[in-house]
C-alpha cells in the first residue's frame, strides 16, 4: 500500500471494513482507535485482502533479486478484478500491456545486472533506477486491482450511487492513465540504457563471484579459539552410531567467514590423523559440483599421480583397488550443492571396500548436511571477544603483539567488536592495518561501514554476498528487507513471516499451501543457509549477525532505511521501507525527515527490549503526510 498516497488511510479503512465484515458505522472506531496503535498488522490486512493469483505460466525463471518483484506485476495485470475492470477500458488496457511488455524487457536482463553490478557503477545505478520504476509501476497496478475490487463491491451493495459512482471512476480512469503514461516514459527510457551497459540475456547462475580454492597447507599465524571444536569433532569420530557401514560423515555447518575450513584444515593436519589412518585427500568442492570431478581429485590426492580416467566407472574401480583394505581420511570443503541425488551419488564414491573411511564435509547449508552427514550436523559458532581479539593482534601487529602499542591497542579491540566473533572478518580487518601506526587510519575503519573499506583487501562482503547470490529470487527479496530491522534485534519466526505477507514479499502458487505455511518455508530456508541465526539469550528468538545485518542494508541500498540509526545513510524518495525504534513518546517531529519518503510501503516501530512495549499512539495527520 502506498503510504504516501492521499487517499492511502481512506483506502485501508475500507478494506479493514471489508475484510471484518464491519458496519459502516464502526469506521469511526477503525480511525481513531485501531490505527493509531497498528504497526504491521494494518498493512497486513491490506494485503490479505489483495486477490492472490497463481503463478502465470512463462514466468521469469532466475536468481535476480527484480525477478520475483516483477513476477508480482505480472501476477496483478493477470487477476480476475483487473482484467474484468480493463475490459472495455482500451486505452489503459492498451498502457497495461504496454506495461507489461517493457517489464518483460528489462526482466530479460536482470541476471547479467545483478552479476555485473558488483563491478560497475554504473550497472548498479540502472538497477536502483530500474527497481524504483518498477515500484511505482506496482504501486499503480495495485491501485487498479483495489479499485477493480471497489467497484466491484459497491456495485453488489447497491445502485442507488451508481452516478456518484460513475463520477468517481471517470476521475480514477483519467488519472491512471496520466501516471501510467508517466511510468511508462520512465521505463523506456531506463530499458534503452540497458543496450549501452551492454546487458544480455544469461542463465540464472551463468556467472558466479569468483573466490580462491582452499587448501590443506596449515594457517601460517596459526589458529586461534578452535582446539575445543577439534576435539569434539573426534569424540563424534568415535562415537558408536557414527558410521554407516564403515563410513563416517562429519558435516560441518556455519555462516560464511566463520571458520570452516579453518577447522578442518586444522584436523587435517593434526597427528592423530597422520597416525591413524593409511590414506588422507583434500578437495575443495565449491560451486562447481561434479561428482566425477570430485572422484578424480580424491584418486589424485592419494596416489599423488595425475588420473587419465575418463569414465566414473573405471574410477570408482581404481578407487576400489587403492582403498581395499585401508584407513582413509578424506575433507570436501565449501559444498553448496543442495540436491538430494547428487549427494547420494557423491556418496557411492566411497562405497568401496575401505576398512573405514573418516568424511569431513564443511558448508553453510543444513540441507547439505542433512543430505551426506550420518551424525548430525557440527554448528560452528564464532570465536569469543579475546579469541577474535588474539586472530586480529596476530595479523594486525609486527610480530604479532600489541604491547608496544597501547592507543593502537584500545583502537582494535573496538574494531574487533564490529567483527561479532567472525574470524574472516578480524584476519580481514587486521591484514588491512597491518603495519599501520597513525591511530587516525585506525580510527577510519572503525567507523566506516565493512562495505566502505578498500576492496583488494576486503574479503568480509564478497565472501557473506555468495550466500546472498544463490539465494532463490524470492528469498532474496525478504533477505534484503530485512535490512529495516536494528543489529541485535531478535525476532520471532510468526513476526517476520506477518511483516513478509504485509508486503506481498510470498509467491503463491497452485497447491502450495497457506501463506503462513509459505513464509515458514522462506524463513527455515534462510536458517537453513546460516543467515538467520538462534538467539542465545531468548530460545525463541532468532538473530541475523552483524556482518549479515551489513550485507542486507548493502543489498537494499536506499530503499531501506533505519531511524536514528542509519547516520551514514540518507532517507531520499526512493525509500520504500522505514524502520524506527519506539519509545515512550513519540512526537511528529521525530519523524520530519521521512518527509521526503512519499511512497513509503513499510512504516515499522520496533522494541529493542522484549521486556518494554511502547503502545504509542501516532497522529492520523502525520501518517497521511508521509
Amino acid at each position: 500500500m502506498r503510504l504516501g498516497c492521499p487517499c492511502a488511510t481512506q483506502e485501508l479503512r475500507k478494506r479493514i471494513s471489508i475484510y471484518l465484515n464491519l458496519p459502516r458505522n464502526l469506521d469511526f472506531y477503525i480511525t481513531n482507535c485501531f490505527l493509531p496503535y497498528c504497526n504491521y498488522f494494518s498493512l497486513l490486512l491490506f494485503n490479505l485482502v489483495q486477490p492472490k493469483t497463481e503463478t502465470m505460466a512463462g514466468a521469469l525463471v532466475g536468481g535476480a533479486f527484480l525477478s520475483a518483484f516483477l513476477q508480482v506485476a505480472f501476477d496483478r495485470v493477470a487477476s480476475r478484478e483487473v482484467l474484468d475492470y480493463l475490459n472495455g477500458r482500451k486505452l489503459i488496457d492498451r498502457l497495461v500491456q504496454k506495461l507489461n511488455i517493457e517489464l518483460m524487457s528489462a526482466g530479460a536482463v536482470l541476471n547479467d545486472a545483478e552479476n555485473k553490478q558488483i563491478t560497475d557503477p554504473a550497472v548498479k545505478k540502472w538497477l536502483d533506477e530500474l527497481k524504483d520504476a518498477v515500484y511505482l509501476a506496482d504501486d499503480i497496478l495495485d491501485e487498479i486491482s483495489y479499485e477493480a475490487l471497489r467497484c466491484k463491491l459497491e456495485a453488489e451493495s447497491t445502485s442507488k450511487v451508481m452516478g456518484f459512482i460513475s463520477t468517481f471512476v471517470n476521475s480514477f480512469d483519467k488519472r491512471i492513465q496520466s501516471e501510467l503514461e508517466n511510468i511508462l516514459e520512465q521505463l523506456e527510457s531506463i530499458t534503452k540504457q540497458k543496450d549501452v551497459l551492454r546487458l544480455e540475456k544469461v542463465a540464472a547462475a551463468a556467472e558466479v563471484p569468483s573466490r580462491p580454492l582452499t587448501t590443506s597447507s596449515p594457517e601460517e599465524y596459526g589458529v586461534f579459539g578452535r582446539d575445543k571444536d577439534m576435539e569434539a569433532i573426534f569424540d563424534m569420530f568415535q562415537s558408536d552410531d557414527a558410521s554407516d557401514n564403515g563410513l563416517c560423515v562429519v558435516p560441518i555447518v556455519g555462516m560464511g567467514g566463520v571458520g570452516k575450513t579453518t577447522l578442518a584444515r586444522h584436523i587435517y593436519n593434526d597427528k592423530r590423523v597422520e597416525k591413524s589412518f593409511d590414506l588422507k585427500a583434500w578437495v575443495c568442492v565449491s560451486e562447481n559440483y561434479d561428482y566425477f570431478r570430485i572422484a578424480k581429485a580424491i584418486f589424485e590426492e592419494v596416489t599423488s599421480s595425475a588420473c587419465e580416467i575418463h569414465t566414473i566407472n573405471l574410477l570408482q574401480n581404481k578407487i576400489r583397488e587403492n582403498f581395499k583394505g585401508k584407513k582413509v581420511f578424506i575433507i570436501l570443503d565449501d559444498v553448496w550443492n543442495e540436491k538430494y541425488e547428487d549427494s547420494v551419488e557423491l556418496l557411492k564414491i566411497f562405497r568401496c571396500g575401505a576398512l573405514e573411511i573418516k568424511v569431513i564435509v564443511t558448508t553453510r547449508s543444513k540441507i547439505v548436511a542433512s543430505n551426506v552427514g550420518t551424525v548430525s550436523a557440527y554448528i560452528l559458532n564464532e570465536l569469543s571477544s579475546e579469541e577474535c581479539w588474539s586472530l586480529f593482534e596476530k595479523h594486525a601487529f609486527k610480530n604479532g603483539s600489541s604491547s608496544k602499542f597501547s592507543i593502537l591497542e584500545e583502537i582494535g579491540r573496538q574494531i574487533v567488536q564490529k567483527c561479532k566473533g567472525l574470524p574472516l572478518a578480524a584476519k580481514a580487518l587486521g591484514g588491512l592495518l597491518r603495519f599501520e601506526e597513525d591511530p587516525t587510519k585506525w580510527t577510519e575503519v572503525l567507523k566506516s561501514n565493512i562495505w566502505d573499506l578498500p576492496t583488494e583487501n576486503n574479503s568480509i562482503i564478497p565472501a557473506l554476498r555468495l550466500s546472498y547470490h544463490y539465494l532463490p529470487s524470492q528469498l532474496k527479496r525478504c533477505f534484503a528487507y530485512c535490512s529495516i530491522l536494528p543489529k541485535d534485534y531478535e525476532f520471532e519466526k510468526e513476526e517476520l513471516v506477518l511483516l513478509w505477507m504485509a508486503e506481498d514479499l510470498l509467491q503463491q502458487s497452485k497447491g502450495n499451501g497457506r501463506m503462513e505455511k509459505i513464509g515458514e518455508q522462506y524463513f527455515d530456508d534462510l536458517v537453513s543457509r546460516s543467515l538467520f541465526q538462534r538467539s542465545s539469550n531468548n530460545n525463541p528468538c532468532f538473530v541475523m549477525h552483524d556482518l549479515v545485518n551489513d550485507l542486507a542494508m548493502l543489498i537494499a541500498g536506499e530503499f531501506c532505511f533505519k531511524l536514528e540509526i542509519d547516520e551514514s545513510c540518507v532517507i531520499t524518495r526512493k525509500t520504500r521501507h522505514l524502520s524506527y525504534v519506539r519509545t515512550k513518546y513519540d512526537s511528529s517531529k521525530k519523524f520530519k525527515v521521512s518527509y521526503k519518503a512519499k511512497d513509503l510501503r513499510t512504516f515499522l516501530g520496533l522494541d529493542l527490549s522484549s521486556h518494554q512495549r511502547y503502545w504509542n499512539k501516532i497522529s492520523m495527520m502525520m501518517i497521511d503526510d508521509l
